[in-house]
């Protein structure tokens, strides 16, 4: 039995967000401010008392994400977790930073710096209104892909997101993902609608911001992380720096394959997931995937001490993750 660490992705950001693991730990506090301190701002500031709108802004959300959920997890180091007990760390698109940060493959600062680059680079790389993301729910990954293909016509349309088993998203130019929303009714999709995201993420059109990360990481120290990496675009475990360092750049315009992931770490015997960070998103993911696991999300101090609880249970011989006795 073994335990997997799971960072969520761009969506769960909340105002407030954080502010009560500041509270009410030193090692959650310390982690807004050294993100503040890497950017030159006042992201925390942004975070727990600024404007949704502002909040949600690619550039912002992304290491935001990133703060909140590293502050959740050094407050569970704090109380004694181990994050080194984890079989794997795994995190949904960017959650792939704050997973690689966890790991101790990235500082939380450059983390920080890598994301801000990211959200800016994402956003730029096509005008405003030119692209799209849309769900598409109750069609499995194979007949969405089918489908994006089909609208594509000429444009970009490609299966960006594989959440789980029946939530897809497609990406791309805004026609052709229209067409795609369109087809995919006529298919017997139970609902298919267009995401509120300021960009196509995850598709060939997002190739620009591929072209600045890799600039930006090759300036970067990428340590091999102490616990396994599940990368999206592999979807399955790597140590090795300079192939995380690839499938980073990757991932921009990749597909990212969080259905095949959960299921690769449960088919390596995970039986535990917890989310670290804002919401529960993954979660639900996670119990469509990989039936009779269990989840936990950790976002707010009462969540830390449920976990630590659970971590420091048993009584007979050594404990692993969650402690279940031998894991």
């Amino acid at each position: 039995m073994a335990l997997a660490l799971v960072f969520p992705g761009q969506g769960a950001q909340t105002i407030g967000m954080g502010r009560a693991l500041a509270e009410a730990s030193t090692a959650a506090r310390a982690v807004f401010a050294e993100v503040d301190d890497a950017l030159g701002e006042s992201l925390s500031a942004l975070i727990w008392d600024g404007s949704i709108d502002d909040l949600t802004l690619t550039q912002n959300a992304q290491p935001a994400l990133m703060a909140t959920s590293l502050a959740a997890l050094r407050a569970l180091e704090a109380e004694g977790f181990d994050t080194a007990s984890a079989a794997f760390v795994a995190g949904h698109s960017l959650g792939e930073y704050s997973a690689l940060a966890a790991a101790g493959a990235l500082s939380v600062a450059d983390a920080a710096r890598l994301l801000r680059i990211r959200g800016r680079a994402m956003q730029a790389a096509v005008p405003v209104g030119q692209g799209a993301m849309a769900a598409l729910l109750g069609l499995d990954f194979a007949t969405a892909s089918a489908i994006a293909a089909e609208a594509a016509q000429g444009e970009v349309c490609q299966a960006a997101n594989d959440n789980d088993p029946a939530q897809v998203v497609v990406s791309g130019n805004k026609a052709a993902v229209e067409r795609a929303i369109d087809l995919a009714k006529a298919r017997g999709a139970r609902r298919a609608l267009m995401l509120p995201v300021s960009a196509p993420f995850h598709c060939a059109l997002m190739q620009p911001a591929a072209d600045v990360m890799a600039e930006a990481l090759a300036q970067v120290t990428l340590a091999a992380p102490r616990v396994p990496l599940v990368a999206n675009v592999a979807a399955e475990g790597v140590q090795d720096p300079e192939t995380i360092r690839r499938l980073l750049i990757a991932q921009v315009t990749g597909s990212v394959r969080w259905r095949e992931s959960v299921d690769w770490m449960a088919g390596q015997g995970v039986t535990e997931f917890w989310e670290i960070g804002a919401g529960k998103a993954l979660s639900g993911m996670i119990k469509r995937i990989a039936k009779g696991t269990e989840t936990r999300a950790i976002g707010n101090p009462e969540d830390v001490q449920a976990a630590i609880a659970a971590y420091n249970a048993g009584s007979d011989g050594p404990r692993g993750p969650l402690g279940l006795r031998g894991a």
